[in-house]
C-alpha cells in the first residue's frame, strides 16, 4: 500500500486562484475524506493527483514515487500513475460485460493473461460480484454498477484509489449500504482511499480522518471525526459540520447577554471574548440545546418534525429561529413538546466566534 502527499500545490483557472500552496498527507492504508462545500477545489486537487491537469507549483508523491514536481520537471502520465478511480457516474462501459469492464484497464497496461485473470477474479470476490461476469451494466442495479466500478479501480491499483462523490446518484438506503461495503472492502485489502465529498454524514460514517476545506480552498482542519466535531478549529468547520445555530451577543455592565430583540443573560460566557471590541456570536449545535423549564431563556415551539430516530424542533427565540434536534428515545422518555408550547432553553457546549459573514466560493 502507499501513502499520498501533496506539497505546496497551487492552481489557477484564469485569474481565479483555486489552490494556493496546498499541502496534505494521506497515510498508508487509510480512508481520508476530503470534505468541503461545492466549489472549494476538491475535484481540482484530485485532477492534479490523477495527472489530468498540471499544478503551477509543488509536488505530488504516491508512496516513495514522485508523480509530479514543478522543480524537478516530473510529470508521470495518468496511465502510469497506477491510481484507481471511481467517479460519481461510475463510468462503466455500457457495451461491455462486467468482466470486460474489469479487464479493460489491465489490457491498457498490457498485463499478461494469467495476471489479468487472477486480478479480475480476486476483485470480483472482494466486491461480491462473482456470478455476474457476463452481465451487461443495463442488467445491474445502481449499487451493483458501483461495485463493478470499485472492482475496476482495484485491478488498476490495490495501493491507492480515488473516489470522487461515488454514491451521490444512489438512493438513501443504497448509499448507506455502499458506504459500509466500501469500508469492508478497504479493511480486507488495506488500500489507501482518498474519498472526495461534500456529504458530511458520509464522511463521518466512512473515514479514518477528515480534511476540511473552506470556500477559498484552504485546509481548515485535519483530524479524526471526533476531533472535527468536538474540537473544531474555527467557525467555518463548526458551521459546516453538523447543524448549528448562531445568536448575537452583547456585553453590558461586565455581563454577557444573548440579543434576539430582547436580552437574556448568559452565565457561561467568558468575558475576555469581548476584549477586542468586535461583535461576537454564540454558536451552538442543534443537539446541544436542551429543554429546561427552569431556564429564564423562554422560547416558543413553532413546529416539530419526526424523522424516525430523532425529532427536529423549530424554536422561536425572540427574532431568531433555532433548530433543535433530540433523540427519539429521549423524547419518548421525557415527553414530547407540542407546537405553540412555551419552553425554557439551556445551551450546552456553546462556542464563541466573531460575528462575520461567510463568503463563497471557488470553482
Amino acid at each position: 500500500m502507499a501513502d499520498v502527499r501533496f506539497e505546496n500545490i497551487t492552481f489557477h483557472y484564469g485569474d481565479k486562484c483555486i489552490l494556493k500552496n496546498f499541502s496534505l498527507a494521506v497515510e498508508e492504508s487509510q480512508i481520508m475524506c476530503l470534505v468541503g462545500p461545492s466549489g472549494c477545489g476538491k475535484t481540482t486537487l484530485v485532477r492534479c493527483l490523477l495527472g489530468f491537469i498540471k499544478p503551477e507549483t509543488g509536488a505530488i508523491y504516491v508512496g516513495d514515487r514522485c508523480v509530479f514536481s514543478v522543480k524537478d520537471r516530473i510529470d508521470v502520465p495518468p496511465e502510469r500513475r497506477h491510481i484507481g478511480v471511481v467517479f460519481q457516474d461510475y463510468a462503466v462501459w455500457p457495451h461491455l460485460t462486467v468482466m470486460e469492464n474489469i479487464l479493460y484497464p489491465m489490457k491498457k497496461m498490457r498485463m499478461n493473461r494469467d495476471e489479468m485473470s487472477r486480478r479480475a477474479k480476486h476483485a470480483l470476490e472482494q466486491v461480491r460480484m462473482v456470478g455476474y461476469e457476463n452481465h451487461l451494466p443495463s442488467q445491474l442495479s445502481g449499487g451493483q454498477q458501483q461495485r463493478v466500478a470499485i472492482a475496476r479501480a482495484l485491478v488498476s491499483s490495490d495501493e491507492v484509489i480515488v473516489m470522487d462523490e461515488p454514491i451521490t446518484n444512489l438512493d438513501a438506503k443504497l448509499r448507506e449500504e455502499m458506504l459500509q461495503e466500501i469500508r469492508v472492502i478497504q479493511h480486507d485489502i488495506g488500500t489507501t482511499i482518498l474519498y472526495i465529498t461534500h456529504d458530511q454524514e458520509a464522511a463521518l460514517q466512512l473515514c479514518d480522518k477528515m480534511a476540511i476545506m473552506d470556500y477559498e480552498g484552504n485546509l481548515c482542519q485535519l483530524g479524526a471525526d471526533e476531533d472535527i466535531i468536538l474540537r473544531p478549529a474555527n467557525r467555518f468547520v463548526f458551521e459546516f459540520i453538523g447543524v448549528s445555530n448562531f445568536l448575537s451577543l452583547v456585553q453590558q455592565n461586565g455581563r454577557a447577554y444573548i440579543d434576539v430583540g430582547q436580552k437574556y443573560p448568559l452565565d457561561n460566557c467568558p468575558q475576555e471574548i469581548f476584549a477586542g471590541g468586535q461583535k461576537m456570536e454564540m454558536g451552538v449545535r442543534s443537539n446541544d440545546i436542551a429543554f429546561d423549564n427552569a431556564s429564564p431563556i423562554r422560547a416558543t415551539v413553532r413546529s416539530c418534525v419526526f424523522l424516525g430516530s430523532e425529532y427536529n424542533y423549530f424554536i422561536q427565540l425572540g427574532n431568531r429561529e433555532l433548530r433543535v434536534q433530540q433523540n427519539a428515545l429521549d423524547v419518548i422518555q421525557h415527553g414530547e413538546v407540542k407546537e405553540g408550547q412555551e419552553i425554557g432553553l439551556r445551551f450546552l457546549q456553546p462556542r464563541f466566534y466573531p460575528a462575520k459573514e461567510q463568503k463563497g466560493g471557488n470553482a
